[in-house]
This record gives C-alpha cells, structure tokens and sequence, in this order.
C-alpha cells in the first residue's frame, strides 16, 4: 500500500498545492484532493501515511453532515460519479480521496477553539498564565478542562508558522461584525461536535476551523474535525496533569522531538514504525468517531 504524496492529473487546472491537499479549479466549483502527505512542525514530511487522505476526507465528510444544522458547507460530494467528466476520468486515485465543492472568498484567518490545557498553550500558560494573552486562572494543571472553551484566531500562513493574533487584529481584518460572527460559529461548532465527540467516548481538546464567504453569506470550507487540525484524547484515558494519549498527529511530533532536527525543511524519514502507528492511530480516530471501521485493504 503506497502512500500518494502527490496528484497530476491530467486536463485540470491545479490552483494549489498546500501540506497536504491539491486543489483544482474546475471552473465553478473546486476539486480537493487530500494526499497522504504529513506536516509537522510545518515542515512536509518525505514519506506519508498511506491511507491518511482517505481517513481525513471520509472524517471531513462525516463531520459537514452532522454539523448541517450548526453552520452551512462548501461540500457537494464525495461521489465521483458525481464530479464533472474531466475529473471522472481519474476516478481510480480521487475514490475516497476527494471532495467536489463550492468556491468561497476564504477569510485569512484561522478560528481556534481551545477546550483544554494543552500543546503552546499551555507552554504559554506555564511562562505568563495566559493563553494568546488571555489572563487564565492560576494553578491550573497540564491538560486541564479549560472554565470556557477559548476563541484563539491565528493568521493563516502561506509557509512557516501561523501566528497567534488577537481579537481586535481579526476585527481589523474583517470587520467587527464578521469578527464577531466567526467567533460565535466557531464556538458553536465547536460546541456541538465536542457533545457528539463525548457520545463515542472522545474529547475534543482543541481544533480550527476555516470560512469563506459563499453568496455573501459565512460558510465552514476546507477540511474539518480531522486528526490534523484537531487534537482528541479518550475519556477513559484522560487525566489532568500530564500530556495525553492524542489521536493525531502528536506521535509523529514526539518522534520528531528526540531527533537532532532544526525543524526546517527538509524533514527527516519517517521510520516504518513510525509511519505505521501513526496510520493506526488515523484508523482509530475514525472509528472512535464515525463507530464504523476503517475498511482495511
């Protein structure tokens, strides 16, 4: 099982490639294409996960349905059979791979939720008691339920690292009304997949989100609730006062970490055993989540 590190596909226009996804404009809609590339550090690692775009496209899938009655979606379909003829004629490494979807105006932001005390916030909280400058109560341990869940926007970087801004940075950018408007959805979203996520056993720690505007009105866009931009932790396991056991891409972090790496490009080769864990921990996410397996080749 080859992992695919990245599509050619004939006949269509590639509008981008970004760490993981290929996007394609076919004109009126888009074609995203998720490969088994794996960023860390946001760096692009040279071997992939094989398996790992599938599980993140059905996981992004699964997720726009049950969030349907929380926030409107750019998807159309996952169905090949559905896209237009040009891109059907490479049905064979778009199955499973892939969603059709509507054009958005995306907002230069990312919407971070954070529900727990973990990853740079809680190296942040450790140095000044504040995540992104927000004032925390004091004595709060490692890996702690947060007393709200925290809107924490970031800029969406091209390369490199996105970068922490505040509330009134996205009001500038957007407006307040918009700025406003992207914090209450994200915490709706929040909100609801965090309640759904508790149903199968499954705390959402934190995640981010993306929108656009579609015919003027805000739309959720881009991949969502997945392993990547998500950080999930099982409830049975979950214990304040250390880091926990993540389904995402925590392990490949940890790995990297006991390596001498600056963390710049290019990464290093992830060993089989690595890249085999890594996909076990992809699979389980998804059945933790959907309660259906992952259908092993």
């Amino acid at each position: 099982m080859e992992p695919v590190l990245e599509t050619h596909l004939e006949g269509l226009i590639l509008l981008n490639r970004g760490k993981v996804r290929d996007v394609y404009d076919l004109g009126q809609t888009l074609l995203i294409v998720a490969t088994d590339r794996l960023s860390a550090f946001d760096v692009v690692m040279p071997n992939g996960i094989p398996d790992k775009g599938k599980i993140l496209t059905a996981l992004s899938v699964f997720w726009f349905h049950l969030l349907e009655g929380t926030v409107k979606n750019h998807f159309l379909s996952a169905r090949v059979e559905d896209y237009p003829e040009a891109a059907q004629a490479h049905a064979e490494i778009l199955q499973g791979r892939s969603m059709l979807v509507r054009k958005a105006e995306v907002f230069p932001i990312e919407c971070v939720i954070r529900g727990y005390l973990a990853g740079s916030g809680w190296k942040e909280y450790q140095q000044s008691g504040t995540i992104c400058g927000m004032p925390l109560p004091e004595g709060l341990q490692q890996s702690a339920r947060l007393p709200e869940p925290l809107y924490t926007p970031a800029t969406k970087a091209k390369s490199g690292h996105d970068e922490n801004i505040s509330f009134e940075r996205v009001v500038e950018q957007v407006g307040r009304e918009t700025a406003e408007r992207l914090r209450s959805l994200s915490l709706a979203v929040y909100q609801r997949a965090a309640e759904h996520a508790l149903s199968r056993g499954v705390i959402l720690a934190d995640t981010k989100f993306e929108f656009g505007l579609i015919d003027g009105e805000i739309t959720l866009v881009d991949e969502v609730l997945t392993p990547d931009s998500s950080r999930f932790w099982l409830v049975g396991e979950y214990e304040p006062g250390r880091a926990q056991n993540a389904f995402d891409k925590q392990y490949v972090r940890d790995y990297l970490e006991t390596l001498d790496w600056g963390k710049t490009a290019p990464g290093p080769v992830l060993p089989d055993d690595v890249v085999a864990r890594t996909r076990e921990k992809y699979v389980e996410a998804y059945r933790l989540i959907t309660g259906e397996s992952w259908p092993e080749s």
